[in-house]
């Protein structure tokens, strides 16, 4: 398993980490197979959606705050329980085909990190 770490700069952001992946994949030799890209954060997700444009993510994360709005009364009181419901909403994991060393990723698709929480430094795990 190979680790990327991100320093995420606001506490809602999509990181592209679509690159670091590859690398990541590169650098573990991987020419056929699955690979699994990993949040292990329970305030913080990983998704794959557009990055052509960038009004999808913004899309995203308004709406995300629309349907959990850090402002409501939580029994969890720590002040992050909305970043848990948005990790569970956008899910902790995705995967994606490598075939010949290169990522198997639609024309529009870009793997994003999902920082609920932060900013933070974060990391994402590769397998």
């Amino acid at each position: 398993m190979n680790k990327i770490t991100v320093s995420t700069p606001t506490r809602n952001v999509m990181m592209n980490i679509t690159d670091d992946v590859r690398s990541t994949v590169k650098n573990m030799d991987i020419k056929d197979g699955v690979i699994t890209i990993y949040c292990p954060h329970t305030t913080a997700g990983i998704c794959i959606n557009e990055s052509d444009d960038p009004a999808v993510q913004r899309d995203i994360m308004k709406r995300l705050n629309d349907l959990v709005p850090l402002d409501l009364v939580y029994d969890h009181a720590e002040g992050n329980s909305d970043a848990h419901i948005k990790s569970t909403v956008v899910g902790s994991s995705v995967q994606v085909f490598v075939e010949k060393g290169e990522l198997q990723l639609g024309q529009w698709q870009t793997i994003y990190f999902c920082e609920f929480d932060g900013p933070r430094e974060r990391e994402i795990w590769v397998k």
